[in-house]
């Protein structure tokens, strides 16, 4: 993954630490997941600044359910390469 979206998650996952919450990074093939347990103690003031960080990244949302609690998840897609010709086999000049 390049450096810039690697920043990205990085940067994510500290923002939401300081935030209070305890974060996993996990790389995969296609993006870098950010997730973090939301406690049920979260102040509601705080719940902006949550929403403004993970706005950062690709996709985000919560999971939310009674036997499991509340998961917020962020995603950070991994760059397509480029390819010297987009056309396919045979349709090279």
């Amino acid at each position: 993954m390049p450096a810039s979206e690697v920043a990205r998650a990085e940067d994510i996952a500290a923002r939401l630490s300081t935030l209070g919450l305890t974060t996993r990074v996990e790389a995969h093939a296609d993006y870098t997941s950010i997730e973090a347990e939301v406690p049920e103690a979260l102040p509601a003031s705080a719940w902006r600044e949550v929403l403004e960080v993970v706005a950062e990244a690709d996709r985000f949302g919560l999971l939310a359910s009674s036997l499991t609690g509340r998961t917020l998840w962020a995603a950070v897609r991994k760059a397509v390469p480029a390819t010297g010709d987009v056309r396919g086999p045979g349709r090279q000049q």
